[in-house]
């Protein structure tokens, strides 16, 4: 299946119709038709980026990411994990310690959403 077979079916999955998934990301329709039928290639990187994330979709592979994680939360968990790594042990111990007086601090605190 190629790229532009797995956006169409995860588009058509999740919303009504090309048309109005074309309409919730301000995209012209023919433009988002044309790239589904010829292929995503010559579509703006920041385009795609942007649809997969809307989908729930790996920019990638094109397979389905977390329902509750956002692309750009994945990202950046990703390029936490890749710098943490780099340290040694000393520097990974330093930076969970730091993290842990960080959690303690109401102002950093992240807000969640109460339920109704």
């Amino acid at each position: 299946m190629t790229k532009a077979e797995i956006l169409k079916r995860e588009i058509l999955r999740q919303y009504r119709s090309v048309r109005q998934f074309a309409l919730e990301m301000n995209i012209p329709y023919s433009t988002l038709v044309t790239a589904l039928e010829r292929g995503i290639e010559g579509m703006a990187y920041g385009t795609v980026i942007r649809m997969c994330d809307k989908l729930s979709l790996n920019p990638v592979d094109f397979t389905s990411l977390e329902r509750d994680a956002s692309l750009g939360a994945q990202l950046l968990e990703n390029r936490v994990m890749q710098n943490y790594v780099k340290l040694n042990q000393e520097g990974r111990d330093k930076i969970l310690d730091l993290m842990d007086d960080f959690v303690q601090i109401e102002k950093y605190k992240q807000k969640t959403k109460k339920k109704p």
